[in-house]
């Protein structure tokens, strides 16, 4: 229910919020691979699902100013912050936010814009119980010609067993799953939209990108 995952992602992020950013630059890599690589067309639309404090938008829209930027995120307690962030750097006028499920969300209703030109998932399918729905719905949001692009937790698979043990069970501890499914997903939601889908394994397999296009 979304409903229920709201109120537990809340629950989870209300006091981690204030310490988010800072804690998770250490070990979220490939974030900001994805950014550089976001390269929306001018007067572009980029949606980011699951947006957290707001510190990808920002990063984005700095480097990209051509551009629109828009978030969803199901926690109203991550929203807060994020709001409070785009403000705080001068992008409430290029910036929107709304709270939304990554899973089922009416783009025009929130945003007025029924499809993007780029959207981004960054280390959230493996927080979200329906990741694949997650997937086909931001796939489906696509405008033509546009792109989806992810990067998450991998499966450690160049990496020696003790760590991939030690980070699973700590992440076990935040509710994260890494996907070990996520290659298999994208050529199968690619396929289900008419898209090509790219899987790249980053840093030894700590984390895994892919791209719908």
């Amino acid at each position: 229910m979304a409903g229920d995952h709201a109120g537990h992602m809340d629950a989870i992020y209300r006091s981690q919020r204030h310490i988010y950013d800072l804690t998770r630059k250490y070990y979220l890599l490939g974030r900001d691979r994805l950014i550089a690589e976001l390269a929306p067309p001018p007067g572009g639309t980029v949606l980011e699902i699951g947006c957290g404090t707001g510190r990808n938008l920002i990063a984005a829209a700095r480097r990209f100013p051509q551009a629109r930027y828009f978030g969803i995120d199901i926690s109203e307690a991550m929203l807060e912050t994020a709001r409070a962030s785009v403000a705080k750097a001068g992008l409430a006028d290029r910036i929107t936010l709304a709270q939304g499920d990554a899973t089922a969300f009416d783009a025009p209703a929130l945003f007025g814009v029924e499809r993007f030109d780029r959207i981004f998932q960054s280390y959230t399918l493996s927080m979200i119980p329906d990741w694949t729905g997650a997937l086909r719905e931001g796939a489906g949001k696509l405008a033509p010609g546009g792109r989806l692009d992810v990067v998450d937790f991998g499966q450690q698979e160049r990496l020696p067993g003790a760590f991939k043990a030690l980070l699973f069970a700590w992440l076990g501890q935040f509710d994260v799953t890494p996907r070990a499914a996520l290659p298999k997903v994208l050529d199968e939601v690619a396929a289900g939209a008419g898209l090509t889908a790219r899987f790249t394994p980053l840093y030894r397999g700590y984390a895994w990108a892919g791209r719908l296009s």
